[in-house]
């Protein structure tokens, strides 16, 4: 038996058991094995045939965003609305071919877009190259931009996030809070910092003796999952932000728009409407600001300036300028809503916020 039959059997044993507190240990080996499985049909051992044609695109600008959706979607032409890069886009399926990127001019900021072919069912197994398209939104994207259909309700989203879960990608999500630390011997130690409902020490024990590893410690600080434990077991899982854009909303009756405007996360584009919001959670999702530099005795230069990660502090900000310049840094100055009065006197650990002017001062 393959390991794609193997991966099927374990689906469908998990679907007709029926989850209540005599099954629990069960199904937590259950998706214990299912997971393992998956990492050997992504990561085949033994000798390899020659690697195919991929998506090697080189990362660009200040962060880099993957559109993922179906087969005619719109996401072609969502690449030749926001960006000066033409994609081909027809009435029929697989217009787009290959990984075509543009670059979207937002605030400053240069953010590099991928128009990723489409993906069909079955494409963490390899159909219609779904691999190398779910490779290049893994290995590189800052964020994952879902095209979605809207007349096709919920089934293209669950079935994306489907798709995306199998090779590991976990969209808006946080990695799971849980120290984990194999060791040549000793024994499994095995302590919590919280209660623990959805896990415990004896499940936590069989799925440790699956991946075959009988000495290690283990700390939840978190009430997490048994799904969330094997993540952090394998250690390859990529934790990505992702943002549902829903096309064609000329299509649905209102109610329906209303009801999908409530829900989290969600972004509407239709025939070049919207497109600022759209920019704007994108940019929101990005976890992007832009700080201004001032020199002693001009005015700030809101013409240029940086553009950084949300939480970033002035060490970051001098990083950015010239690496030396912490070396001989005395204070700076800032000026913004990161500070009680402006302007300011910080140091290197100060947290800058979004549109923050700054002096640096030398010794």
């Amino acid at each position: 038996m393959g390991i794609l039959e193997k991966i099927s059997e374990i689906e469908k044993e998990i679907a007709r058991t029926q989850k209540n507190k005599a099954t629990e240990y069960h199904l937590g080996l259950l998706k214990a094995k299912l997971a393992k499985y998956r990492q050997q049909l992504l990561e085949p051992q033994g000798k390899t045939g020659a690697k195919g044609e991929g998506f090697d695109v080189m990362k660009s600008g200040d962060a880099r965003v993957a559109l993922i959706g179906f087969p005619s979607v719109g996401k072609s032409t969502l690449l030749n609305t926001l960006t000066s890069t033409h994609s081909e886009s027809a009435n029929y399926e697989f217009t787009t071919l290959t990984c075509i990127p543009g670059v979207i001019e937002y605030n400053g900021a240069n953010i590099q877009l991928l128009d990723l072919p489409g993906i069909i069912e079955g494409a963490a197994q390899g159909k219609g190259r779904g691999r190398q398209v779910i490779a290049a939104a893994r290995l590189t994207a800052d964020l994952v931009v879902m095209m979605l259909d809207a007349t096709k309700r919920e089934y293209q989203r669950e079935l994306l996030e489907k798709e995306l879960e199998s090779v590991g990608i976990r969209l808006n999500k946080g990695k799971p809070n849980i120290y984990f630390k194999p060791k040549k011997g000793g024994g499994m130690s095995f302590n919590s910092m919280v209660s623990m409902t959805k896990c415990n020490e004896k499940l936590v024990s069989m799925i440790l003796h699956e991946y075959k590893i009988f000495n290690c410690e283990v700390l939840f600080r978190d009430d997490c999952t048994s799904d969330e434990f094997v993540d952090v077991i394998l250690g390859n899982r990529v934790y990505l932000p992702c943002l549902y854009v829903y096309n064609k909303i000329d299509q649905i009756s209102i109610e329906e728009v209303d009801r999908l405007a409530r829900q989290p996360n969600f972004a509407f584009c239709n025939m070049k409407l919207n497109l600022d919001y759209l920019l704007e959670m994108t940019w929101y999702f990005l976890a992007l600001i832009r700080v201004y530099t001032k020199k002693r005795g001009e005015k700030p230069d809101f013409d240029g300036g940086l553009v950084l990660r949300r939480g970033c502090s002035v060490e970051h900000v001098c990083h950015a300028v010239h690496r030396s310049i912490t070396e001989v840094f005395k204070y700076a100055l800032v000026w913004g809503t990161s500070v009680k009065y402006s302007p300011q006197r910080v140091g290197l650990s100060h947290i800058m916020n979004h549109e923050d002017v700054i002096q640096i001062v030398k010794k």
